[in-house]
């Protein structure tokens, strides 16, 4: 039984977590990590994101707005639970009794609050270095640089550059570096799936560390996209011109997230032109892991996506009947 070479979209998604990877197929997530013992411990919940935001998933570009506040809320979440194995070992002792009342006092409700503050809080500081910063900067410029659109194009080179500068610069960490390395088991695992191949060790190893759906590329996105929409801007006073460029940021999120769907679904000459500026970025932020990560990755994939199922409705092929074959 042969299998078809296409790449097809499986529709799950993940991101690296402190020692794990978690992943997301439709509304139900898993979070997979390595302990210090060895063990995987791995955690599966369905997720409900946002209120109200299933009444607009299918609505362009409004979607990509609730999509990327989603995916960051989740984000910290996950990222919070992986890193609990790791604070109780460093800790050393028990919860007072002082410390366990206030947790069962604030409860879920309180979680909730904090998660929501610390994605606020996250966005606030983007906002003002990858969009504030560099406007400020460019204004240095405006008393030799009279025409409103090489200042735009200056002002969006600036913000480029902070961002690979940022991205460059985090990777030099050491426990960065083996976060990218759980990154790039995740993307391996989509990978192997979308071309058709059995999910294991050997079979992940072999495929690409890069991926045109990923997180990194979205955010290239929505520089280059932040480029183009603020060079329209044509006011003269400064602080409405600010005012302007934070106004536009929900509108550059859903274009942006516009883009990299359309990437993840189709494979011609133009889209990989465009996706291939945050592939090159990815070679920063993803690094090739060894086994014991891919097992992890995997065993996130398990937990919520049946990809032997998928590999049988999409390229035919019956991973269970070809065992049977083989034996």
């Amino acid at each position: 039984m042969k299998k078809k070479k296409t790449k097809c979209y499986s529709g799950i998604g993940g991101q690296a977590v402190l020692e794990g990877v978690m992943m997301k197929n439709k509304d139900r997530y898993a979070v997979a990590v390595r302990k210090t013992d060895g063990q995987i411990e791995v955690m599966a919940e369905d997720y409900e994101g946002i209120r109200g935001a299933k009444k607009v998933a299918e609505i362009p570009f409004l979607r990509g707005v609730f999509n990327f506040v989603d995916s960051l809320v989740l984000g910290m979440k996950t990222l919070t639970w992986s890193a609990g194995f790791f604070e109780e070992e460093e800790g050393g002792k028990e919860e007072s009794e002082t410390d366990k009342k206030i947790e069962k006092a604030v409860g879920d409700s309180g979680e909730k609050l904090v998660m929501g503050a610390t994605v606020v809080f996250s966005i606030v500081i983007a906002v003002a270095i990858f969009i504030v910063l560099p406007y400020f900067l460019s204004l240095l410029l405006s008393s030799y640089v009279r025409n409103a659109s090489l200042l735009a194009i200056f002002e969006g080179i600036l913000r480029i550059l902070i961002f690979v500068g940022y991205v460059a610069a985090i990777s030099a960490m050491k426990d960065i570096r083996r976060v990218y390395m759980y990154h790039g088991a995740e993307h391996k695992c989509i990978n192997c799936i979308e071309r058709g191949r059995e999910l294991t060790v050997k079979n992940v190893r072999k495929s690409s560390r890069l991926h045109k759906r990923c997180g990194t590329s979205f955010l290239l996105f929505v520089m280059v996209v932040s480029v183009v929409l603020f060079m329209f801007i044509r006011v003269g006073n400064p602080v409405l011109r600010l005012l302007l460029r934070l106004a536009l940021v929900p509108v550059i999120a859903g274009l942006s997230y516009e883009i990299i769907r359309l990437a993840g679904r189709t494979d011609n000459l133009l889209v990989r032109l465009i996706s291939a500026p945050g592939m090159w970025l990815q070679r920063l932020t993803t690094r090739e892991p060894d086994d014991s990560m891919i097992e992890v990755a995997i065993a996130s994939v398990e937990a919520v996506f049946d990809w032997k199922a998928y590999l049988k409705e999409t390229f035919g092929y019956d991973v269970d009947a070809w065992e049977e074959e083989k034996e």
